[in-house]
């Protein structure tokens, strides 16, 4: 009996051990289980929102780009983008029978896409290994839909915004454009990229194992969308010069073109247009060349446009009047082995008749009768040489050679616009100042409520006899392409060779008119430039002379700007709610 007891007693004492040791490890199991869930409880809930807690940013709507009028010419449409987790797709239990599977889920995402099985199951695997993939970025809503529809394990859409370039072509190397990740490559999107960009929220999602998003669970920071940018453009006179540029172009067969219009007054670039230029709503078949703000970027040499301001040089410096009379003859002027040459021996011509005539000769003397920085001087304050500072990519300075020493055909070549090298945009301001009464106004591409202060770097009194000369050109001279009726027009003519890789080519111009209007009142300054025209006309006053003449007229009578009233008559108006009218003064 006491055996028998002798060997129950061992395993009932072994029983009662093991039991103790379960109860010890369920009551460890269940105070660590007590510690996580109510003493530290954090530490679960941080864990298992890294396993299915995300954190996605809400994209921020771009700021739209407008005319002065409010016109858009960028604004950003919402869309949608499909993405996939390829890591999600390939751990899902294959069953065959039940038609489950990666290659399953692949083949009907591939049907709902409109895309080849193949190259999609390609991209599947060779991405396997990540958690986050496009598959299909920016596409309408409806489309979207569709795929969704098809509720393939893994694949979800993002919100995603996408610009849009109402005026296309028409204002594409003013506005530039953005890229798929909505960053600024080009013009005005790219210059102010961090402005339109706006600010990303963020919101926080629940996500299950295959990566489909559950639930929300609020937002930690709101996005802020980012600043609408208000330009001097005016559409209205942007879509005129584009279409006038455009069939120059073509007429000449030239190789480029661009054209600037200012507003005298304030200095805001109305109209900044060039050829060839590109759709940005469509960049498929994009060139590098045609990506060029060539009214900025590309840089000539001015030519005869330049010699309004020669003389407005002599004017300021006391030795010449309007009235006095230079001597061009014999028609030509010798240094050393170069010679400056006119078209024919003009003889004695007065400071008006210079500029009819295009004289290089009555040019050149001038200039080498003033102090021999006089030219350069005056070149440097209209602000040839420097950049003009609107703040655009790539904006050329130009060139305005200084030498210590000036030797007489370097004065003599600057003094009709050779030797050195301008923008269209630049050339635009030298003569908007002019047109100014001599006021120079920083120029620039937003609207402006009040003109920015500005510098007189010309007497006004000059600035005016200048006008009027220039006004003879359009009338005499090579510029009377440049009329407009009713309007008086003020401008110069030039006509360049280009130069080439071993001086300049006599075969190759740049055809170029710059002019004012109206004359009595100036308002608008505007600079036409035609690269390598290859028709049987080249000249300025053939080439760029019609195109101001029909982009100016258009530009007056859409702003409304009041013709010049013929000399002798004056305005009057009998009350406010009398239109104006003429008549003869003491009429």
């Amino acid at each position: 009996m006491n055996i028998e007891n002798g060997i129950q007693n061992p395993g009932k004492w072994r029983f009662r051990f093991v039991y103790a040791i379960a109860l010890l490890l369920f009551a460890v199991a269940g105070g660590r289980l007590f510690y996580l869930t109510v003493v530290d409880k954090e530490f679960l809930q941080n864990q298992g929102e890294m396993r299915a807690v995300r954190t996605e940013a809400i994209p921020a709507t771009r700021g739209m780009i407008l005319d002065r009028r409010g016109e858009p010419l960028a604004v950003s449409t919402p869309t949608w983008t499909i993405v996939a987790n390829p890591k999600a797709l390939w751990k899902l239990d294959r069953h065959p029978e039940k038609n489950i599977g990666p290659e399953q889920e692949i083949k009907r995402l591939a049907e709902a896409m409109g895309v080849g099985r193949a190259w999609l199951q390609e991209r599947f695997e060779s991405n396997r290994k990540r958690s986050f993939m496009y598959l299909k970025r920016q596409i309408p809503p409806h489309e979207a839909e569709a795929i969704m529809a098809a509720k393939v394990v893994g694949v979800s859409k993002t919100k995603e915004y996408k610009r849009f370039y109402p005026a296309g072509e028409v204002a594409s190397h003013v506005v530039g454009f953005t890229n798929i990740d909505d960053k600024g490559q080009e013009g005005i999107e790219l210059a102010y990229d961090q402005a339109l960009q706006g600010y990303e929220g963020k919101r926080r999602y629940v996500k299950d194992l295959t990566g489909n998003i559950i639930r929300g669970i609020g937002e930690e920071e709101a996005e802020r969308p980012g600043e609408n940018i208000e330009l001097s453009i005016d559409l209205r006179l942007q879509y005129l010069a584009y279409r006038e540029l455009k069939a120059a172009v073509t007429e000449h067969r030239a190789t480029s073109a661009s054209a600037v219009i200012l507003d005298v007054k304030t200095g805001e670039i109305l109209a900044m247009v060039n050829q060839p230029s590109y759709n940005p709503n469509d960049r498929s078949q994009l060139e590098y060349e045609e990506l060029r703000n060539r009214a900025v970027i590309d840089l000539f040499e001015p030519g005869s446009t330049m010699k309004p301001f020669t003389i407005s040089a002599a004017l300021m410096s006391g030795q010449y009047t309007t009235e006095s009379q230079i001597n061009t003859a014999p028609g030509y002027l010798r240094f050393g082995r170069f010679t400056i040459r006119d078209a024919t021996n003009y003889g004695v011509i007065d400071m008006e008749k210079l500029l009819i005539k295009s004289s290089n000769v009555g040019s050149s003397k001038i200039a080498l009768s003033l102090p021999q920085d006089a030219i350069w001087n005056m070149d440097y304050e209209l602000g040839i040489g420097s950049p003009v500072g609107i703040g655009f990519p790539g904006e050329a300075s130009g060139v305005l050679p200084s030498h210590p020493k000036w030797h007489p055909s370097e004065i003599a070549t600057l003094a009709y616009g050779y030797g050195l090298s301008v923008s269209t945009l630049q050339l635009a301001q030298a003569y908007m100042t002019l047109a100014n009464g001599g006021y120079r106004v920083p120029v620039t591409i937003f609207k402006q409520d009040v003109p920015s202060e500005g510098k007189q770097v010309i007497p006004r009194s000059v600035a005016k006899d200048v006008i009027g000369m220039m006004e003879a050109v359009v009338q005499k001279g090579s510029g009377k392409a440049a009329k407009i009726p009713g309007y008086k027009v003020a401008g110069k003519t030039g006509t360049v060779h280009k130069v080439g890789s071993k001086g300049y080519e006599y075969d190759q111009y740049i055809a170029l008119f710059a002019g004012v209007a109206p004359a009595s009142n100036p308002r608008l300054a505007m600079v036409v430039m035609v690269n390598d025209p290859k028709g049987r006309e080249y000249y300025g006053g053939e080439v760029a002379a019609p195109v101001f003449s029909r982009v100016m007229e258009g530009a007056l009578t859409t702003l409304n700007i009041s013709p010049d009233l013929p000399d002798g008559l004056r305005e009057v108006r009998l009350d406010k709610k009398t239109a104006p009218y003429q008549v003869a003064q003491g009429g």
